[in-house]
Formats: structure tokens, sequence, C-alpha cells
């Protein structure tokens, strides 16, 4: 299968005081044509800077210094920006953490989603009207017509989600980024957003990249995850692979941290100890031997990013014989 996105040896800094911190270290992943990629790890590790590059929507104090996008055999960072405006809002998309400044907060919805509508299908206004009421039922939001007349913080956090979902889908896109589209919301709400995420997949064959702390969200969405750790992929997976047989101490430590609902309750749930180096672009070694319990004097060596079996990928030294896996150390 021919990949819609490809993204090669990426490589992201942020420039201050004329000195360059490189925050993703060469990151390099695929996604398949209605595929849903998700990516994890600890705020601080370069999941959303990751997704502003493939955008193009790094500001002025980051930018991309080596590697390649590819979306349909394209280099995204080689486009100029009237270029990338021909894709983003139409082919490839975007459903950013923070909803509430994501919209404008002095326009109503209609205003920001029939704008959309109409730079990118050329509707006339009635027509960008009809197809906003059309798109926002579709995210299952009742009463289209009056939200369209509403300010953003007259809305609840579930439905300015479910906004710019159909804001990001008004133009029938290949690609939705979306940047933990789950956050602050209840779970409830959570549950509601996830299904729809799906129900739309599979309605509009869409691909989706879904950046995320949340094992449970993982679970249940994800047909291929990525963990990344301090601005490198340390591991990669489909996702029963992954929870089966999670072999980075990373990745088990993530999901040694969730709840389950088969545990004992009294039981306390472990946690990872110390946290995310914020300058990580000097260390040779693993990025997370002092977080890890594995620890041994190899680790100060270069860890390379290879296959441990055929569904898996993995940067740790323990996994290089595809024998000797963490879960048998432990």
């Amino acid at each position: 299968m021919i990949p819609l996105l490809e993204v090669k040896k990426l490589e992201v800094a942020f420039i201050e005081d004329h000195k360059q911190t490189i925050c993703t270290d060469k990151v390099s992943f695929s996604v398949n044509p209605g595929e849903i990629l998700c990516i994890v790890g600890e705020s601080g590790c370069g999941k959303s800077v990751t997704a502003l590059s493939i955008m193009g929507l790094l500001g002025n104090t980051a930018k991309v210094i080596g590697g390649e996008v590819l979306f349909e055999g394209k280099d995204l960072l080689k486009m100029t920006e009237r270029e990338l405006d021909k894709i983003r809002g139409s082919e490839l998309t975007m459903v950013f953490q923070d909803v509430m400044n994501s919209l404008n907060p002095v326009f109503t919805i209609g205003n920001q989603l029939e704008e959309t509508i109409r730079i990118h299908l050329g509707y006339d206004k009635k027509a960008a009207r009809e197809y906003a009421i059309e798109i926002l039922e579709k995210v299952g939001l009742p009463d289209s017509k009056a939200i369209l007349k509403k300010y953003p913080h007259m809305l609840s956090g579930g439905m300015r989600q479910r906004v710019m979902i159909a804001m990001a889908l008004a133009c029938h896109p290949k690609l939705i980024i979306a940047d933990e589209p789950t956050t602050a919301l209840d779970v409830t709400i959570q549950l509601q957003i996830m299904k729809l995420l799906l129900e739309l997949r599979r309605e509009f064959k869409l691909s989706i990249i879904l950046i995320t702390h949340d094992m449970g969200v993982v679970a249940e969405l994800a047909d291929r995850v990525i963990v990344m750790y301090a601005g490198q992929c340390v591991e990669e997976a489909d996702v029963n692979s992954l929870f089966e047989n999670p072999v980075h101490p990373y990745t088990q430590a993530l999901l040694q941290s969730v709840p389950s609902i088969y545990g004992n309750r009294n039981q306390k749930l472990a946690s990872i100890p110390g946290i995310v180096p914020e300058k990580y672009q000097n260390m040779k070694g693993c990025r997370f031997a002092k977080r890890c319990p594995y620890a041994s004097p190899e680790c100060a060596n270069r860890q390379l990013y290879q296959k441990f079996d055929s569904k898996h990928k993995v940067r740790c030294h323990l996994a290089r014989t595809g024998k000797e896996t963490i879960s048998n150390v432990s």
C-alpha cells in the first residue's frame, strides 16, 4: 500500500538568542489511506511540534532544519505558502488542542465555518450556509441553524470540539491531524468524540493522525501507534502488538500507569520518576535512561531505531536480538 503521508527524518529546531535547540530528532513514520495512527507520549516529547511541522504552522522561533514531509508524494516542506494554502483546510486539516483559542471569539460560528467553505469550495453565501448546517448535523450538533448564530463562548467544550471537527471535515480532507481532541472534556463527551471520529473515518474514508497521552483513547481508536520520548520515536507497532507486548521500558511505564477495570481497586498505580528532559539534543545515549528501571552502562551508547519483529520497531538495546525482550528481563 502506498502511504498517504510519509515523514522522513524530520528535524525541527527552536532558535533563541542565535542558539539552535533541536526538539525533534530525525522523526520518521507513515500514514496509510484510511488508517488511524496514534502518537503518544508525555508533554514535551515533540508530538505537537511534529504535527505543526506537517501543517507548516510552526511559530517564528521554530523551523524545520532537515527531513521531508511527503503528502501524496509531494514534499510539503518545499511548497510556498500559496501552494500550502491550497492543501491546508481542504486535503489536509487539523483539529487543535486548545479549542477555545482556536476559534475566533469575535466572530460567530457561522462566520468562521462558512468562510472555510467559501474559500476552499467556491460556494456562494447561501450555498455555504446550507452546507455549514449540513456538516454541523453530521458531527451530531442539534439545532445547527441556531449554533451558526452563536459565538464560541456560548457553546460547551464538547460542542466547540464538534464545531472544530466540522470545520476540519467541511472540504472532505484526505487526512486530519487531531491534537488531543478530548483534552479537558468529561468522560461522557470523550466517548462521544471518539465514536464520532470512528464514524467519520468510515463514512469519509479518512486517514487520521491522533495525538494523545491517553492510552484508553489509543486502545479505542488506533490501528497503529507511535510512542515518542524526548523528540525521538522509541517504539512503533500495531495497536494489538503494542498493548500485548510493549517492548520499550517507556511504553511499559505508560501502560502500567493506566488503571485497569480488572485490577485490584486498592492497588496503587505505577508512576514514572522524574520528568522529560528539556534539552536533549546533546544526549548521545538513551534519553530515557535516567528514568528507566533497566538502565545499564550500554544505555550510554547510541540506541538504534530498528525492527524488533515484523510488527514492531524499537529504540532500545535490550530488544536488539529480537529474543531478549524487556519483559524477559523484568
